[in-house]
């Protein structure tokens, strides 16, 4: 494991100016608020498990991470301040087959 004596850099500072959420961005929290199921989220520190199939290769695995995390709040009414472990994967999907699967749990820190 290696370390950098550096504060992280929040997606907030990363830009400048306001951020406005795209057309296709609209689209995709609509459709994903409509298909998420409903659940209880648990108190507490959280673990969120992702796994993102995608058909395409070249696509990064933390890109989709953060719209979706936003969305799931959005639908859950949770702060992702409260996320203190993230467990991420990235499986191949077969072409038009994509999928997110994703679980929300008590954080055993």
């Amino acid at each position: 494991m290696f370390g950098l004596k550096i504060k992280p850099l929040s997606v907030n500072k990363a830009w400048q100016g306001k951020r406005f959420k795209t057309k296709e961005y609209k689209a995709y929290e609509k459709a994903v608020l409509l298909m998420l199921p409903n659940i209880v989220i648990p108190d507490g520190d959280l673990h969120v498990f992702l796994e993102f199939g995608f058909s395409n290769k070249a696509s990064d695995l933390d890109n989709p991470m953060k719209p979706f995390i936003d969305i799931l709040q959005k639908k859950y009414g949770f702060n992702d301040s409260r996320i203190y472990k993230y467990t991420l994967e990235k499986k191949k999907a077969a072409k038009g087959a994509d999928y997110i699967l994703f679980d929300i749990k008590k954080a055993e820190l």
